[in-house]
Formats: C-alpha cells, sequence, structure tokens
C-alpha cells in the first residue's frame, strides 16, 4: 500500500506531543516505514526466547484482525538458541492484532464480546496468540498433503507481545505475491460447469480455478484436522476469503501453482444471528451441529491427534509443539466466560474463575491499563482482582476508571489537567496534535495545514464538525487547493485529455503503473501495452475514453438542477417536504438505467459511427454507451479483439474499483471484485462468443419463416384464453392493465421460439421477426380485446366501438404494440445469447 501521507509532518507532530511533557503517552495507531521496533519473542516451534530488533518498510494493510507490515530484522539476540529460518537482514511480515481503525476495532470487540463475554483474545491474551500460531504450524505441516510442500502455507516463526500498541503480534514469512490477475474468458459457460472446481485446460479462467481448488482443498484438509473454525477463513462463499490466499510471484507464468494461504487469524466472530455472508448461513447450521452456537477459531485436538496418529511420519518431531498446544489451548478457552460452553461450570467452579481473572490482568497489562505496582498488587489480592473485573462492565467509563485506579501516570495526567491550568493546556495541545497525526494519515488535512492546525488550537477546533464527515467531504470543505483540484478533475482534466495526446498517454501510463503495483498485471504485460500506445487506434480509443470521463458529472449536475426547480416551483412545501422531495429525485436519477449522462455518451458515440461510417469498429460501445455505470466499460470491452491485454486491464481497473466502497466484500481480490469484473467484461465475451457458435451452427440450416404466423395466431389465442377466463370470474373483459403482470411474458415467449425456429437466417433478420411477431401480437390482441371479443359476448350494443376500432386504432392499441415489440426484441435476444448446446 503506497504511503500518501508526509512522515515529515507525522515526526512534527509526535515532537510537539512530547514538548509538552505530559504523564501519558502518545496514543500510537500504527507505526509509519523507518521506525525500529525491539521485541521479546518466543519461537513458535521450537519455543525458544529471544530478542529482535526490526526496521519497518512499509504498511503492507489490515482489517478487522490486525495490521501488517514488511519489517527487516536488523539484529537477532538467539541466547536460547536459534528460530529456524530467522535471520538478519531478512525481510519478514509483522502482525499486530490490533485494528489501526477505532471503528474496525469497536465493532471486532462488540462482536466478541457478545460471542464470548470478554475482551478480544487474540490481542490481549498471549495462550490464545501462542494457540493460534502452533495450529497455524500444524496445518502448515499437514499441508504437505496439498502439494507435497509446505510452502503451501506462510510459515509463522514467533509471537510477540507489542506494548507500544497494546498487542499481541506474531513474524511470520514475507510472501512475495499478488491476489490475483484477471483473466479474459469468453467461455463463462465452461466455469459455471466446474462445480466443483476441476481444472479444465480449454477454460479462459485457470488461475481463477485454480485458486478456488486450492481453497477447497485446503478447507477440507483443515477439517480433517480438527480446525473447522479456522478454515472459516478459506470457505469460497463467504465472498471475503479469496485475499486471505495469494499467488507467489515466482511460480508466474504458472496459474496452477504457487497459491499459498496467509491468513489464520480471523477478525470477527460468527454470531447465529448475524451472519456475515452467504457462505455464513451454512457455516451457523453446521456449527450448531458440532455444538458450537458461535464460532471463532476453536479447534478440536481430540481430530487432530487422531489426524497426526494416522500420519506419524509427518509429524514425528512435532511432539513438543502438541503438548504447548493442549496446555495454551486449554488455557485460552478457559480464560472467558463463554457461557455456551461453560454453562453451569461457572457458577461452581472457582478455578474457572480464577483463570479468566488472571488473563483480565494480562490483558490490561498488554494494554497499558496497570502499572507494575498494581500489576504486583493484582497477582496477590483476588478482591482487588474482582473489582477492577467489575469495573469494566460500566461502558467507556469502566476503562477511564481502571486508567484512573491502576496506573500512577494516568492519575497524575487526569489529576494536574483539573488542578493545573497550564498543564491542562499542555495536555490539549498534545491531544491536539494526536488527532492530527489520525487526520493527516487518513488524508483530511495536508502538511501544511497539518502544521498550522497544530499552532493554533482554535482552528483545530473549528474542524472537529467536519472531522464527523467523510474524509473526501471534510478536505472539500476546508481545503481550497483540494477543492479546485477535484473541479479541475471533473470539469478541465477531461477536456484537456480529448484535445491534448501527450496527457491522455500519461494518464494511460499512469494507470497501468498502478496496475502492475496492483498485481493486476505483469511487467511483460506492462511493457508490451506499453509499447502499443502510438498507434492511431489506441488514440482514438483513448479519446474516447476522455469523452467518457466528461459526461460522469452529466447527471449530477442535472439532477441537482431538476430537484432545485422543482421545489422553486412548489413554494407551498415545508422544509420537510422540499427536502424529501428533493432526495427522491436525486435517489432517482442514480437508479435508473439510463441517464442524462450516459444519453451524451450514446449519442457521442452515434455521432462517431455516423462520422466514419464504421459500425464495425463501434458495434459493442454503442449499445453499452446508453446504459448507466456499465456504460464507462463501452470501450474497454470494445477493445478487447484488437488490444486483448489493455482491454482486459482497463475493464478490470473501471469495473472493480466502484467495488471496493462496498464494505467487506468489496475488498481487493475479495470474489465480488471478480464477479463484477465478469459481469461487465467476460460476459459480454461471452455472448459474442454463444452468438458466433450459433452462427456457425445455423450456416447448415434452411431459413425458415412460414411458422412466424402460426406462433402470432398462437400467442393471440393465448390472450383469448385469458381475457376469457378473466370474463368468467370477474364478469367483464380486462384492461391490459389487469392482467400485465402475465400478458408481458406472452410476446417475450413468442418471440423467443419464431427467432430460435428461424432455421439459418441471419441474427439481426431473426431479432427483427421477433420483434414484429411482438407487434402483430399486439395489434391482434388490441382488436381481439376491443372488438371481437365484445361483439360476441356483448353483442349489437358493442358494435360501435367495434366499428371506431377498425376505423383507427386508438392510442391504447398504439401503446401495446410498442410495449410487445420491446419486450419481443427482449425475449429473441435472450433466446439468442442462451448457452449453445453440443448436440444443437
Amino acid at each position: 500500500m503506497e504511503e500518501k501521507y508526509s512522515l515529515q509532518a507525522i515526526q512534527e507532530l509526535e515532537n510537539i506531543f512530547h514538548r509538552q511533557d505530559i504523564h501519558r503517552p502518545l496514543r500510537i495507531k500504527r507505526y509509519d516505514p523507518g521506525t525500529e521496533l525491539t521485541y521479546d519473542i518466543i519461537g513458535v516451534f521450537p519455543a525458544v526466547k529471544s530478542k529482535i530488533t526490526l526496521l519497518i518498510e512499509k504498511y503492507a494493510g489490515g482489517g478487522f484482525a490486525g495490521q501488517v507490515y514488511k519489517v527487516k530484522a536488523l539484529h537477532v539476540n538467539t541466547p536460547e538458541g536459534k528460530i529456524p529460518v530467522l535471520d538478519e537482514g531478512k525481510v519478514y511480515a509483522l502482525k499486530l492484532l490490533i485494528p489501526t481503525s477505532g471503528f474496525a476495532r469497536l465493532f471486532r470487540n462488540i462482536m466478541y464480546g457478545i460471542a464470548y463475554q470478554g475482551p478480544f483474545s487474540l490481542q490481549l491474551n498471549p495462550d490464545a496468540a501462542r494457540a493460534g500460531a502452533l495450529w497455524q504450524k500444524f496445518i502448515r505441516r499437514g499441508a504437505k498433503q496439498l502439494t507435497g510442500s509446505d510452502r503451501s502455507v506462510v510459515n509463522i516463526l514467533a509471537t510477540l507481545i507489542d506494548k507500544r500498541l497494546g498487542s499481541c503480534g506474531e513474524i511470520s514469512e514475507w510472501v512475495d505475491g499478488r491476489m490475483w490477475r484477471f483473466e479474459a474468458d469468453d467461455n463463462l459457460d465452461a466455469r459455471k460447469q466446474n462445480r466443483k472446481a476441476n481444472q479444465d485446460s480449454t477454460s479462459g479462467s485457470p488461475e481463477y480455478l485454480a485458486k478456488k481448488k486450492f481453497m477447497a482443498e485446503l478447507v477440507r484438509l483443515m477439517h480433517n484436522m480438527g480446525a473447522p473454525e479456522l478454515a472459516r477463513q478459506y470457505e469460497w462463499w463467504t465472498c471475503k476469503s479469496q485475499p486471505n490466499v495469494m499467488k507467489r510471484l515466482d511460480s508466474d507464468p504458472d496459474p496452477e501453482q504457487g497459491h499459498i494461504a496467509v491468513d489464520f487469524r480471523a477478525g470477527l466472530a460468527l454470531l447465529p444471528f448475524l451472519p456475515q455472508s452467504p457462505g455464513d448461513f451454512r457455516l451457523i447450521l453446521k456449527g450448531i451441529s458440532r455444538g458450537n452456537l458461535v464460532q471463532f477459531d476453536r479447534g478440536n485436538l481430540k481430530i487432530l491427534k487422531k489426524f497426526i496418529k494416522k500420519n506419524k511420519d509427518l509429524f514425528s518431531d512435532m511432539t513438543p509443539a502438541l503438548l504447548e498446544l493442549e496446555e495454551k489451548d486449554s488455557a485460552y478457552r478457559s480464560s472467558l466466560p463463554d457461557i455456551t460452553h461453560h454453562l453451569l461450570r461457572l457458577f461452581y467452579k472457582r478455578s474457572l474463575w480464577s483463570s479468566i481473572l488472571n488473563s483480565a490482568v494480562t490483558g490490561w497489562k498488554i494494554r497499558n491499563f496497570i502499572d507494575e505496582k498494581t500489576w504486583d498488587k493484582l497477582q496477590k489480592k483476588g478482591l482487588s482482582r474482582f473489582l477492577f473485573y467489575i469495573l469494566g462492565l460500566f461502558p467507556f467509563l469502566g476503562k477511564f476508571l481502571r486508567k484512573i485506579f491502576g496506573h500512577r501516570d494516568f492519575r497524575k495526567h487526569y489529576g494536574q489537567i483539573f488542578t493545573s491550568p497550564g498543564y491542562f493546556m499542555r495536555a490539549s495541545r498534545a491531544r491536539i496534535a494526536e488527532n492530527l497525526i489520525r487526520w493527516h494519515r487518513a488524508g483530511r488535512i495536508n502538511f501544511q495545514r497539518a502544521t498550522r492546525l497544530a499552532a493554533h488550537p482554535l482552528r483545530f477546533y473549528a474542524h472537529i464538525p467536519l472531522s464527523l464527515l467523510p474524509v473526501g467531504l471534510h478536505r472539500f470543505f476546508s481545503d481550497k487547493t483540494y477543492t479546485k483540484q477535484i473541479f479541475h478533475n471533473i470539469f478541465i482534466r477531461p477536456v484537456r485529455l480529448y484535445f491534448r495526446a501527450e496527457e491522455r498517454e500519461k494518464w494511460l501510463q499512469d494507470m497501468v503503473s498502478q496496475g502492475e503495483k496492483n498485481g493486476m498485471l505483469s511487467p511483460a504485460e506492462t511493457r508490451y501495452i506499453l509499447s502499443q500506445i502510438k498507434e492511431p487506434f489506441i488514440q482514438k480509443y483513448l479519446k474516447s475514453l476522455a469523452v467518457h470521463v466528461l459526461t460522469i458529472p452529466v447527471t449530477q449536475i442535472i439532477s441537482l438542477i431538476v430537484a432545485f426547480v422543482y421545489v422553486r416551483l412548489h413554494p407551498e412545501f415545508t422544509w420537510q417536504q422540499a427536502t424529501m422531495s428533493a432526495g427522491l429525485i436525486l435517489g432517482l436519477f442514480q437508479v435508473t438505467p439510463i441517464s442524462p449522462g450516459s444519453i451524451v455518451r450514446g449519442l457521442y458515440v452515434t455521432f462517431l459511427i455516423l462520422r466514419e461510417r464504421n459500425f464495425k469498429d463501434y458495434n459493442i460501445a454503442f449499445f453499452l454507451s446508453f446504459f448507466k455505470y456499465i456504460g464507462y466499460l463501452a470501450f474497454p470491452i470494445q477493445m478487447a479483439y484488437h488490444y486483448p491485454e489493455l482491454a482486459r486491464f482497463m475493464a478490470g481497473h473501471w469495473a472493480t474499483g466502484a467495488v471496493h466502497i462496498v464494505p467487506v466484500f468489496g475488498e481487493r481480490g475479495a470474489l465480488l471484485e471478480h464477479t463484477v469484473f465478469d459481469l461487465f467484461y467476460n460476459s459480454p465475451l461471452t455472448v459474442r462468443r454463444r452468438i458466433r457458435i450459433r452462427r456457425e451452427k445455423r450456416s447448415s440450416l434452411r431459413p425458415r419463416t412460414w411458422h412466424i404466423s402460426l406462433y402470432v395466431l398462437l400467442g393471440t389465442g393465448l390472450f383469448a384464453a385469458i381475457d376469457l377466463f378473466f370474463y368468467r370470474f370477474n364478469g367483464h373483459l380486462p384492461r391490459f392493465g389487469d392482467i400485465w403482470w402475465i400478458g408481458i411474458w406472452i410476446p417475450i415467449l413468442f418471440s423467443a421460439v419464431v427467432s430460435f425456429g428461424s432455421g439459418g437466417i441471419s441474427l439481426t433478420k431473426r431479432i427483427f421477426y421477433g420483434a414484429v411477431s411482438g407487434t402483430i401480437i399486439g395489434l391482434f390482441y388490441a382488436i381481439l380485446n376491443k372488438a371481437v371479443l365484445p361483439v360476441i359476448i356483448y353483442g349489437q350494443e358493442a358494435m360501435p366501438a367495434a366499428a371506431s376500432l377498425f376505423g383507427g386504432l386508438g392510442l391504447s392499441s398504439l401503446k401495446r404494440m410498442i410495449l410487445f415489440s420491446l419486450v419481443a426484441v427482449l425475449g429473441a435476444l435472450f433466446i439468442e445469447t442462451r448457452p449453445v448446446r453440443e448436440d444443437y
């Protein structure tokens, strides 16, 4: 993840904090590149103690489970013996089991607290951290059954406690890898038939299928080893598990090799009444069948021992690790109230409560809630431990009271705040510096504004209401330069992209470079794409993309104008009514499939077709451009034939960029990201392939049109039956509005069978004949409903109406003809784009 903030600004703000000389330490959310950290560590296997100094090279990301860094081992002191594979000068992954986001931490802790009635154990309980690491070590060894090598599971090396962040952590191997590369696949039908993720050499998505197969086999292995709850990290249909498997870069270009499981730490507990993904419904039922009402990371050591016994040669040297796992897992499970498992034991087993309280004291020490003196006192006095535990039952206030009674520095800090005006001012400046660090990292303020706000507290307080807004809005309303840049990007930059070739080329170069960093492109693909950048065809499409970008604000501007005009035309509206009306108008503009912006985009493509008299090079873009959202992919998809690598990248870049705003499922590398790419890129390619195959198969058939009359009569007859059936039960003939919910399907159905039965006629004519059949059915039904059936049922008194209809079709008849022709086109398109049977 690229750093977008100034390390110099962070350092200056930290210096401002330290100059205030207050008694409490700086609250740190995460570390910055260049930071050196020294830890006392314990090897996972063998469990030897060491001391290590690490240099943070970059922040790699994080989630509910914690934060991950790429680190370099500067110095390793091993008085008890060497930890295997942990050497000075090498690069590793450091994971600290506390989220950087305060909201993520709060939500995670609430979920875990509901599940187990205690604090998040992986962060605050070293026994829990050790048990999880040992489980991962056993799974890594067991994974040799999958690939013949344990490289398919990341190697966890040591566990530690970070006293500054207040969290347990772990050191693992660093994996140079990527999530997955979007593959151009014009045969999604073959992939869909591959339900069990078996490899198919003819598939256009070999890497996708290989990853799915690997994850399925890993889940099966973990269940066999007694770790079903840890397997939730790799269940495919949780839709968020895919980023937990990476592909080693050194395994390219082989799509089936190099997959490695990298994350075995769950972030959120799975509650029976709160599934977090589609796959969780099945997992909840399976968990209940095992006797687990809530699920997180509980394993079954009995099953693990049976697996080890069955595979003695694989685990012959790991007996000490198994003994430690039994000890740590037992201590971990006894450290929480966990009423779903302990039940009545909470009322009579004193040793259980002793374990719970001891674990709580350890957690308070890790979080720096208590000092050494209080630590010693709580170790000796059970009543004090119990009272401290009770304090935590008070929301928000409990944390504050624990700090006051448990830590001398916090007592002095808060005491002087209320007794010394000078200290109060210094503490306020220190708190401002802390907030500015957080704001600057998040992108709310730039370097210069951060230092100015630190020097002028009143200006900082003016920003507090804005800090409640999303990051972009905070910056938009408080930073003139940023606001100008936003307007420049919306209104000026697309125009310059249209008229200046060098800016279009730089635009593409920047996107391609970022795509290579994100793993969407290989270095070879990047070089190949950039070598094509001067070609006229590329320049034409880039210019068209610039027009597409220029149309982005059109819908928003028009929707605001319409909402404003509508409210002004209704001065009788109250403030609440005006706000609701404006909101409804803005919302409707967002959800309509065709918008003012998409119409402008479609008209531009139409203009290109007419000016160049060239429909072939714009045939896909022409149809897609008129639709909202997917219209931005019109030209990337159009380029698929001439420039497949560039088209695949641009479709992935545009289609998945918007997905990342979706919580959880929209994260980079998750299933929704790939699904959107398939929907907007591979699906059109698949449809085009189906049409080509159907055309080839139909080429040997004789053209046929006689069936059109037959199906038109059958469709009209079906409408007559529906009208008569309606008359029988209601005493009058229906209007179309009475039967639309069933009548709308008749032209769709019969246009589909007309198109399907047309033999060797061209695709365009088949769709045309389908539309014509729908139109004629609409005309015949109008005559039937308005003239023929009334005369048959009502007799002479209906004759004037019949004569009027035959004299000239009414407006209602014309509406049915237009409606039926439109839906008939949909029916014909549906049948023509369905998968082609092999025996067709």
